[in-house]
Parts: structure tokens; C-alpha cells; sequence
């Protein structure tokens, strides 16, 4: 919700005064319904289960003049909140229309029924080859002989392709490629015990599913029975199962499972116990290495259709050769950024492959629109499409060399890099923020929410034109609504919150953020962001503070 003129023009004059105090650090003189909002929070925040616990909050006006502020320039883990950043920079500088591609090539010669060489599936970065139940959006004619399950319809297409130009036989190998970036699965400190799950799977520029593999722990029919543990139906063999330690518990007793894999290891242990009257316990499980996967998922869906494959399923990865540190090189000045791409150009980039010379076999199939892809990302705060975002980023404006250069750079590095830069565009200050990944399930990642503020109102205020970015409104809609949808949907379920409410969420070990913006009780839109440090694990009693915090801003504002 926009301001309306009468009061912005009001509140531009109040901006022009405040530019002076805040270029010294001082935040402006609280009016009376200010000094109440600090009261009722200074009571929110007394009881001793979060007291204890280190806040920072910044509140401003879409302008961005303070209206309240405890810790706001103190450094911060900003967890999911990294996203903020990196989806607007991405909207800014990819454009809201860029698509990638995924495509399968191969060698072919004339009509024959055999392919002599390799069949090599080219990833892109598109975060969204993950065939989910929401993406209908294929061209391709449904087979009703095959109807593979949804996490592989977008290879079961490319199969249905090889099979309907009269292939019968590869000689070859299956090849996944994820060359477009170089292999960095893991960014810097992502925590050990997080690599397991789907939150954490690596990053690849070839990725099937979000990286990730359901796996389903069902009681025994009798306390003698052993539980079934099995993959979501019809995915190929990749992991091996070890539920040796796995049993069936008595009524009532509840599910007690747990499940690791050691770092470079194939197999899944799965151990504990599961209660004969309890619900089936599905878990979402990283895939080790998505390129990979995604060969051997090609290969079974090609024999499935009765084509013979001669080869292996294996990956093809670009190693990084630069020897730069990520914070050297993510730190390095891009003096030529631009502030955004326009809209009309980038409804040009198709992200559709041409090929003019001598030309390999191909199918090809092109993603979502960056614009789609953000909204995915920052309603259900999905790692992987940040981490992608993040990297094409780095490709397209930063040093991120291509396969045929000498020295591969880090597109992460690169990624963080150009939002540094964006943001330093934007006025903010550079010592209130550090990325070491575009998610924010690093550990090093830091931000003030301070910066967290002026990223917001930036969106919303261009101080050159005083209107919104060109990006801003797409970006809004993306962000999660209370009570609405998203990681807000079930938080801020009733008025006057309920649908009032646009804003990040952030949980990361003890730290937790919520950013964004709310229509107050005066009708106005209040730019907001908290964190909170140092909580104790397993509470919710910060969260709670948290919530009660921004009904205080709504109500007083």
C-alpha cells in the first residue's frame, strides 16, 4: 500500500531533516505514539525467557525515517532473511523475464535407431527442474504409457523424445553436466548436521527435484514387523538403505527415528523406532550429487522405454582453479554495475540454446521466468533457488569464467560480489553486511537491521524519483502474507494482521529475523525488521516476542 501524496510529501520533508542526523547516527526525536510503541516493546521484551536473548529492530517509513530502532546498526545472522537481498538484486539485474534451459544433446547422424556416442543432460541453473505438482506448464503431449511420478516429468519428457525419433540403442554413456557453474556444492559453513536434509542439498547447475529425495518410514503391522522404509514411488536405485536398527514400537510409544549418512557415503541409516498406530514419517533427503542423479534417472527412464544403454550414469563437474578467498573476491568493488536491466530487455532473454554450425542432437526445455522463480523462492524460502539466483548473478555481471577459460572463479563468490555491489549502490553501507551465500543458511552471513530497513524502503522509495523501483511491485508480491500463505500462513492468522502483513521469515539455528512490510492501524505501510540472537534451542518464546512486536508497530503506527 502506497502512501498517498499529501502525506508523502509530508514525509519527503521530514526525510530531507533526518538526512543530517542520520549521516551522524542519530536516529529523530520520538513523537507521543512512538515513545508508546518503544514503551510496549521495552515490556514485550522484559520477561526474562527474552530478555536474555540479544534484539535488534529498525522501523521506518517507507522513506526510511526511523520510528523506532534498538541495535539497529549491530550485526546480525539474518538466516532466511539473506534472501531479501538476494531475490532483489536478482530482479533488479536478471530481469523479472531472463528463463534458463535445460536440455539433453547427443551426436546424431542421419535416421538411425543407434546413438555411437555420448547422451549428455546440460544443466542451466534452473532451480525449477524439479517437475513438482504446481508446474503443468510442459508443451510436451502427456504419454499415457508412462506416466513416471511428477519429481521425474520433466526427464520422463526428454526420454519421450529420444524414444519418439526412433532410438533404440546408446553405446554410450549418460552424462549429467552441471559445467555452467563451477562445482561448488556446499558454500562456506554450512553447517555439518544440515547436509543431510533437502534444506541443505548442494547447489548444482543441473538439479532434478530441489535435490532432493522423499523418504517414508511406516510402522509394522505388528510389533514384530519390521517398519518399511522406501523412496517415493518409482525413483531410481541411488542411495542404499540400512533400517537394520529400525523397529516397530509398542501403541502409543510415538515415532523415534533418526537417519544420517556419513559425508561421501551412498548409504542412508535409518534407526529407532516407530509406534504401530503411528502416521507414516516422510523426510526429505539431499541428493549427493544432483548431476549425478540426474544421469542415472535419464538412464533408467531410457530402459524403461525399451532403449538399451551400453554405458554408465556418471556427472561431468568444472572445478574452481582460482586461488582467491570467497570474502576477497566477494569483497572486490564491481565499479560498471548497473542499478537494473530494463524490462524490455529482458523479455528477450528466452534462455532458449541456438545452434548455427555444426549441431548435436537436441531437446530443450526452458524454465519459469525469474520473476515465477522469486515467487517461489521467497514464499517458501527455498535454499536452492536462492543459491541459484545467487550464482547466475555471479555468471552474468561478475568474473564467473566459462568452461573454456583456464582459471574457473568462484559464480558464489562472484554472486556475492554483485549484490555487495547493488547494495552499495542502493546507499547502504557496506560495513552492515556480509554474504557468503545467497540463502543464509551460512553461519558468516551478517546484516544490521538497519540495512535490512533500507533494502526495504529502497524497493518502495527510489530517493531519485520518490516512486517505487520498477521491480518493486513483483518483489512485494513474492514475499509471504500473514495468515495468507507461505512461511506467514500460519502466523498472524487474525485481523487486523491477517493479510496486512508482507515479509521474509529467517530461523537458522539460535538466530531468528522477520523483515518486511505491514499497513498500520493509521492506514500507512511501516517498513519493519527484527532479529533476535541467542536464543535458547527448542524455544518459541522469542518468536512469540517477535509476533507481539510487530502487533505493537501496527497498532501505535
Amino acid at each position: 500500500m502506497i502512501e498517498s501524496p499529501v502525506r508523502r510529501a509530508a514525509s519527503l520533508a521530514a526525510f530531507a531533516a533526518v538526512c543530517t542526523i542520520a549521516a551522524a547516527g542519530q536516529t529523530l526525536p520520538q513523537r507521543a505514539a512512538d515513545t508508546n510503541l518503544a514503551d510496549r516493546i521495552a515490556a514485550i521484551l522484559t520477561p526474562p525467557n527474552v530478555a536474555r536473548d540479544h534484539w535488534g529492530i529498525q522501523v521506518t517509513t517507507l522513506e526510511g525515517i526511523t520510528l523506532y530502532s534498538l541495535n539497529a546498526a549491530q550485526l546480525f545472522q539474518p538466516a532466511s532473511n539473506a534472501k531479501l537481498f538476494t531475490t532483489a538484486a536478482a530482479l533488479a539485474l536478471l530481469g523479472p523475464n531472463q528463463r534458463f534451459t535445460t536440455r539433453i544433446q547427443y551426436d546424431a547422424d542421419g535416421d538411425k535407431d543407434t546413438i555411437e556416442g555420448d547422451v549428455v543432460i546440460v544443466g542451466d541453473g534452473d532451480g525449477s527442474f524439479n517437475d513438482s505438482q504446481s508446474d503443468r506448464s510442459s508443451s510436451h503431449a502427456e504419454d499415457d504409457t508412462h506416466r513416471e511420478p511428477l519429481p521425474l516429468r520433466r526427464l520422463a519428457e526428454f526420454a519421450n523424445d529420444i524414444a519418439a525419433s526412433g532410438i533404440k540403442h546408446i553405446k554410450g554413456n549418460i552424462l549429467g553436466d552441471d559445467t555452467a557453474f563451477p562445482w561448488e556444492p556446499y558454500p562456506s559453513d554450512w553447517a555439518h548436521d544440515d547436509l543431510l536434509w533437502g534444506y541443505g542439498a548442494p547447489i548444482s547447475a543441473l538439479s532434478v527435484n530441489d535435490n532432493q529425495l522423499q523418504l517414508t518410514v511406516t510402522p509394522g503391522r505388528s510389533e514384530t514387523d519390521r517398519p518399511a522404509v522406501h523412496w517415493q514411488d518409482a525413483m531410481p536405485p541411488y542411495y542404499t538403505l540400512d533400517a537394520t536398527a529400525l523397529q516397530t514400537g509398542p501403541s502409543g510409544s510415538g515415532p523415534h527415528i533418526q537417519i544420517d549418512r556419513e559425508l561421501g557415503s551412498k548409504t542412508i541409516r535409518v534407526y529407532g523406532s516407530i509406534a504401530i498406530d503411528a502416521p507414516a514419517d516422510t523426510q526429505q533427503i539431499a541428493i549427493a550429487d544432483p548431476a549425478e542423479f540426474a544421469a542415472v534417472a535419464f538412464k533408467s527412464l531410457l530402459q524403461a522405454r525399451g532403449i538399451a544403454v551400453d554405458g554408465t550414469a556418471s556427472a561431468r563437474h568444472r572445478s574452481l582453479t582460482q586461488a582467491a578467498s570467497f570474502l576477497t573476491e566477494s569483497m572486490r568493488p564491481l565499479p560498471d554495475l548497473p542499478n537494473a536491466i530494463s524490462v524490455a530487455d529482458s523479455s528477450f532473454l528466452t534462455g532458449i540454446v541456438d545452434c548455427y554450425n555444426v549441431c548435436p542432437k537436441m531437446f530443450q526445455h526452458t524454465s519459469p521466468t525469474v520473476q515465477q522463480d522469486i515467487l517461489a523462492t521467497n514464499k517458501m524460502s527455498s535454499n536452492i533457488h536462492a543459491e541459484l539466483l545467487l550464482r547466475h548473478l555471479g555468471k552474468q555481471y561478475g568474473d564467473c569464467s566459462q568452461p573454456a577459460f583456464t582459471v574457473t572463479t568462484s559464480c558464489a563468490a562472484e554472486g556475492a560480489r554483485v549484490i555487495r555491489q547493488f547494495l552499495i549502490n542502493a546507499g547502504i553501507d557496506g560495513t552492515q553486511f556480509v554474504f557468503f551465500d545467497g540463502s543464509g543458511l551460512s553461519a558468516h552471513d551478517l546484516v544490521t537491521p538497519q540495512a535490512t530497513a533500507q533494502l526495504l524502503s529502497f524497493a518502495a522509495h527510489d530517493p531519485k524519483t520518490a516512486e517505487p523501483q520498477p521491480w518493486f511491485a513483483a518483489w512485494k508480491a513474492s514475499l509471504p502474507v500473514g495468515g495468507v500463505d507461505g512461511t506467514l500462513a500460519s502466523r498472524f492468522s487474525t485481523p487486523p494482521l491477517k493479510n496486512h502483513i508482507f515479509a521474509k521469515t529467517g530461523t537458522l539455528g539460535e538466530a531468528r529475523a522477520l523483515s518486511g512490510y505491514l499497513v498500520a492501524a493509521s492506514g500507512r505501510t511501516i517498513i519493519f525488521s527484527i532479529f533476535v540472537a541467542n536464543h535458547l534451542p527448542g524455544t518459541t518464546e522469542d518468536r512469540e516476542a517477535m509476533d507481539e512486536i510487530v502487533a505493537a508497530i501496527q497498532s501505535t503506527q
